[in-house]
């Protein structure tokens, strides 16, 4: 195994018995096919390591854990990690055949950038008046009013996490824009517009199921980055009192949206 631009795929998952077959699959095809796969079974009670178990492709490997929650899986696969790159997939996601091939020819251009995502569910990303519609650098600032990019699009340079750290496994919510606004803020982070990963099958990106229709929740984990990001001295608190006071306003819109949804299963206290 040529571990220069291997790319280390971690798949976290915890009774995944329904979508880790799709999920390999989409990997598995990429047509960069420099890849180890680490699936980390945090904990199932189903029959995932079974599944994953029946595949012979050698590039995949399967680790077992004691739940511990979705932070520490993705963690002990960093760490367990060999190759260059670090990619990250949730076991209920799917990628583009050609998502590694097209991130790992902007990496191999310009080896400058630390960190790479992309859109998911053909969406676009624009935060206020800055529309990210073509390769751009991600702005410390724009982290701190959007969540993005989606975790499952985004390849990382292993060497960062011994810079800035791995994910906060404390925390539940938010958790992956935490650890990308300590990387933003001390590396060279880029968004590409191509749209190259489907997320929970499409579904909508809050209040549906999973962690994400705890709205509360979601947001509290936003406020504790903000909180930490000025206890870092990353902002000043004139900042942090304006984004907490921007991100409850943006907690009862969502509130607002769900509510005229169909379909959604809301926890908003």
């Amino acid at each position: 195994m040529d571990r220069k631009c291997l790319v280390s795929v971690v798949i976290p998952a915890y009774n995944a018995e329904r979508t880790i077959k799709s999920t390999l699959d989409s990997i598995l095809g990429q047509t960069y096919n420099n890849v180890e796969v680490l699936v980390i079974d945090d904990g199932s009670t189903d029959s995932t390591s079974i599944i994953v178990k029946s595949y012979s492709d050698t590039r995949i490997r399967l680790i077992n854990k004691p739940n511990g929650g979705v932070s520490s899986a993705r963690n002990l696969g960093i760490k367990s990690a060999l190759g260059e790159y670090v990619a990250f997939c949730d076991s209920d996601d799917v990628w583009h055949p050609q998502k590694l091939e097209k991130q790992l020819e902007i990496l191999r251009k310009d080896s400058s950038i630390d960190f790479i995502g992309c859109n998911r569910n053909n969406e676009r990303t624009r935060v206020f008046f800055h529309n990210y519609s073509s390769l751009k650098q991600i702005s410390f600032n724009d982290l701190l009013l959007k969540v993005f990019p989606q975790t499952s699009t985004a390849v990382i340079k292993k060497c960062v996490f011994d810079d800035v750290g791995v994910f906060d496994e404390e925390q539940r919510y938010a958790e992956d824009v935490n650890l990308w606004l300590r990387i933003c803020y001390n590396k060279k982070c880029y968004m590409m517009p191509d749209s190259l990963v489907v997320t929970g099958g499409g579904k909508p990106h809050f209040g549906f199921s999973g962690l994400s229709a705890n709205l509360k929740g979601m947001s509290d984990g936003i406020i504790k980055n903000i909180n930490e990001m000025y206890a870092f001295g990353y902002i000043t608190i004139f900042k942090k009192v304006l984004l907490v006071i921007f991100e409850r306003i943006k907690y009862l819109r969502r509130i607002v949206i769900c509510k005229y949804r169909n379909n959604c299963n809301l926890i908003i206290i």
